[in-house]
């Protein structure tokens, strides 16, 4: 052949220098310490703090109907845009767990193969070469990937302890606003835990109609507050009119895998949100739809679930202040986000110093068999996730007894 066939790439994931980048993806270096980890341990045993998803399987219910509607016939065909019952299902959810009423099935609600696959396709639907999309940081970054293979720019917005880890709107420089279209927020937060106030939602909301922008709420996490009281961005009123907010069963349900959500909102947002997904996938599997219909209609699943990770967060905690960190107990969600330490004094007077959080968190595997995710993006900070694997509340205290051993080993400066 008389050309590489990387010339032909798209200048947007490298072009003909594609795959040639040394720098290594954050989660790929964690994969490759806990690997290194496990060779030089022999017989050792992670103490995973870094996954973010659940940890236990989805409930009885939902896999039974999932087994009950795979094998019929009518299930099997294209879903497309969604069927009608999950709709219905999903607007039920959204008035009985976040008092959120009215909300029409047939124009206000379109299923998501995952909250991804939302965040993946809506740029699509606004993002034009030139235009800016405001999102937070640290934060998930499909969004703002696919913005920016459209042409589009990225201003982050960052997350700081000082502001509640809740983003200063007021701080967007003007030559910005003008030429800005998408507010992208994610509350409850990930990774910092964070939890938005309604005045936060009420201020948000004025803010983007001041300045002409749509507001996309990415609330994966919203119902599972530890206090009980779930927070939709449509609860307030007007919200309609220029925000969707998007929902996962992955976190909420136990439903990582299943790859179902929804988005629901504004009418003329989520119609274009369904005629560029139409021309993207052919919709989940019915039976999974189904399934889902199951999961949103058991009101209690949520709560269980946020009951077993506040829980843990109550485990966790004493453990991590008496090594050093500053954290207090999230207010809803999996993440624990706070300071990594400078560095780690040894029993013989050397100390290893830790430049960025990423130099901690790879130590910290390396070292004591404890998995963390970094984030350099606002300050140096690491996040602890509750979804660690246990069976039952005694493995829970087990486990935190020896991450309390692991820790007590060392010094750290912070």
């Amino acid at each position: 052949m008389d050309f590489e066939i990387r010339e032909l790439f798209a200048d947007r994931i490298g072009g003909a220098a594609y795959g040639t980048s040394t720098e290594i993806y954050k989660f790929e270096r964690i994969k490759r310490a806990k690997r290194e980890a496990l060779k030089n341990n022999p017989g050792g045993c992670i103490i995973d703090l870094g996954v973010g998803e659940p940890d236990a399987p989805a409930f009885p219910d939902v896999v039974a109907t999932l087994q009950r509607e795979a094998p019929k016939p009518e299930n099997r065909i294209y879903a497309d845009n969604g069927c009608m019952e999950f709709r219905q299902a999903a607007a039920r959810y959204m008035r009985e767990i976040f008092n959120v009423d009215g909300l029409d099935p047939e124009t206000e609600i379109v299923h998501s193969i995952g909250s991804k696959a939302a965040l993946s396709i809506l740029p699509a639907c606004i993002v034009n070469p030139g235009d800016y999309v405001i999102t937070t940081t640290p934060g998930y970054p499909v969004f703002g990937t696919h913005a920016r293979y459209l042409g589009g720019n990225i201003f982050p917005l960052p997350l700081l302890p000082e502001n509640n880890f809740l983003p200063a709107l007021n701080s967007i420089p003007g030559d910005i606003l003008p030429r800005a279209k998408v507010l992208l927020l994610n509350f409850p937060n990930n990774p910092t835990g964070a939890v938005a106030t309604r005045e936060f939602f009420e201020e948000a909301l004025a803010f983007a109609r001041k300045h002409r922008l749509i507001i996309i709420q990415d609330a994966a996490y919203a119902a599972l507050p530890y206090d009980g009281k779930p927070l939709s961005i449509l609860q307030i009123p007007g919200a309609k009119d220029i925000a969707v907010e998007l929902h996962s069963l992955s976190k909420s349900h136990n439903m990582t895998g299943w790859r179902i959500g929804f988005v629901a909102g504004n009418p003329w947002l989520v119609r274009a949100y369904a005629d560029v997904k139409d021309n993207t996938d052919s919709g989940q599997f019915i039976a999974i739809q189904k399934a889902a219909v199951t999961a949103l209609g058991n009101r209690s699943i949520p709560g269980q679930i946020a009951a077993k990770y506040a829980r843990r967060f109550d485990l966790l905690l004493p453990v991590l202040k008496k090594a050093g960190f500053s954290c207090e107990k999230p207010k809803a969600g999996f993440f624990l986000y706070t300071a990594a330490p400078e560095k780690v004094l040894h029993s013989d007077g050397s100390e290893t110093r830790f430049p960025k959080a990423a130099d901690f968190s790879e130590w910290l595997i390396k070292n004591l068999l404890i998995s963390t995710v970094s984030w350099d993006d606002a300050g140096r900070h690491v996040r602890f996730s509750a979804t660690f694997q246990a069976a039952d509340e005694t493995a829970e205290r087990v486990i935190a007894a020896e991450l309390e051993a692991r820790l007590a080993a060392c010094r750290f400066a912070f």
